[in-house]
């Protein structure tokens, strides 16, 4: 069963649904399981030490899928430059690029006479306006339930999609607390011609990167598992709540600023929980739509879930 919008056209893919960016998380497995289920699977660019590394990110993708795949790019929190990086997608003729955090014009002027498709993800509807002027070729739109780094406004995903709908001519995408069909339909009747889903990717058993007791965490979180670090540095971002994250969020009421925070926010920290376990010496990001996750499915087996949801709905509709 495929889901024809302006997304899925514009990626040339069966479903809109696309896989998040996941820092340190998206690589090769996981983006062919994406691709080949029928959404777009991503790489992370920017969590691998350089060029050469990108480049063997994207040839084992290109072994592993025959379908579209997109790298994402998240430039925001980056201390390094980005462009070369970027080139590396381009020399690779890439499907689709996606910008995550600070301004996309740098990689929207990189790739603009390219076939390359760019997406970018926007947390505000002022954001999604520059975006789309700038020559994005859809935006998605995070909103406050999403996990790791969010737009300093609080804005629910309810209310800033169809806001952004209405705002730009180009497709929408709808992020932040989504996990299923429900979620995807809500999308569309919001208006938006897909959906990105990051945490739900995660518990899956093709995310081979996350420790299993990371997954473990998100099956046992509830409505109070998470909470919003960074916003004394006017970066919130949403993590899993554990002693760890206590500590920071103790840190920032005594308004240390960035040096008195780097060690506890640091890649480092990050992976410290996502790669080894350690939940007493780092954290892991997570959106609300952890506490709908139950069950740690293969990426096929979540998308036949994804789609059963769809036809319950739209049957349930017919009868309205």
């Amino acid at each position: 069963m495929a889901l024809k919008t302006r997304i899925t056209e514009l990626l040339g893919i069966e479903l809109p649904i696309i896989q998040g960016g996941l820092a340190h998380l998206a690589y090769a497995d996981l983006a062919a399981a994406v691709s080949n289920a029928g959404g777009l699977g991503q790489i992370t660019a920017m969590s691998l030490p350089n060029e050469d590394a990108l480049r063997e990110e994207i040839h084992k993708v290109k072994q592993m899928t025959d379908r579209p795949y997109g790298v994402n790019f998240a430039i925001g929190q980056q201390r390094r430059p980005f462009e070369s990086m970027v080139q590396v997608a381009i020399d690779e003729k890439v499907p689709a690029i996606s910008v995550t955090g600070g301004n996309p014009k740098p990689v929207i002027d990189m790739v603009k006479d390219t076939p390359i498709k760019v997406l970018v993800l926007v947390a505000a509807k002022r954001q999604a306006v520059k975006a789309a002027e700038l020559g994005a070729d859809a935006v998605m739109v995070v909103g406050h339930e999403g996990g790791g780094h969010l737009g300093r406004d609080d804005i629910g995903t309810f209310v800033l999609t169809p806001e952004v709908v209405d705002a730009v001519d180009i497709p929408v995408v709808a992020s932040g607390g989504i996990s299923d069909g429900r979620g995807l339909m809500a999308a569309l009747a919001l208006g938006a011609e897909g959906i990105e889903m990051g945490t739900r990717f995660i518990a899956t058993k093709e995310c081979v990167h996350a420790h299993e007791s990371y997954k473990q965490a998100l099956l046992e979180a509830d409505e109070k598992a998470t909470v919003l670090i960074k916003r004394s540095l006017g970066q919130p971002a949403r993590a899993l709540k554990n002693n760890w994250t206590d500590e920071i969020l103790q840190l920032e009421e005594k308004e240390v600023g960035y040096e008195g925070l780097k060690d506890y926010i640091s890649g480092e920290a990050n992976k410290k929980y996502i790669y080894e376990g350690n939940q007493e010496e780092g954290f892991a990001w997570a959106g609300q739509v952890s506490m709908r996750i139950d069950e740690i499915p293969t990426v096929q087996t979540l998308f036949q879930q994804i789609l059963q949801d769809v036809e319950e709905i739209k049957d349930k509709w017919s009868k309205f």
